[in-house]
């Protein structure tokens, strides 16, 4: 079973160019509207559907859980050549666990975080604003 998720993008060219980074994986298909990448490790369908505008924020963020602590930095220095790396949390309290993380961009404003949780708690936040978006 995967999942499959379809993306409204603005900007084939530069989607491809993020998402090729972010999933370390080439597009499986590419035509002049849409860019398909089939992602085994994650069990994943996901497409690239060009738009002439992108509104709103219909999706909260996505996120990639990783299975060791030493992933975090790996995909860190993969992904920190890109102006796409917006900020990190290590050592976190956020959505009732204690994660290291750090977030990325695409070119269309839909924020991805890449993810360890070191183990579940009670408080959903340390934070006073809502962490889990």
């Amino acid at each position: 079973m995967n999942i499959h998720v379809g993306l409204n993008v603005t900007s084939l060219s530069e989607s491809i160019k993020f998402y090729t980074k972010l999933f370390a994986a080439e597009p499986v298909k590419v035509k002049e509207n849409y860019a398909k990448y089939l992602i085994p490790a994650l069990s994943l369908n996901f497409t690239l559907n060009v738009r002439p505008t992108v509104e709103g924020n219909q999706i909260n963020h996505f996120g990639i859980q990783v299975d060791r602590p030493e992933d975090i930095n790996n995909h860190k220095d993969r992904m920190n050549d890109q102006e796409s790396l917006t900020r990190e949390e290590m050592n976190t309290v956020c959505c009732y666990a204690r994660q290291d993380k750090f977030w990325v961009t695409d070119p269309d404003g839909n924020e991805w975080e890449f993810f360890y949780t070191w183990e579940d708690t009670e408080q959903e936040s340390i934070k006073s604003n809502n962490c889990c978006n």
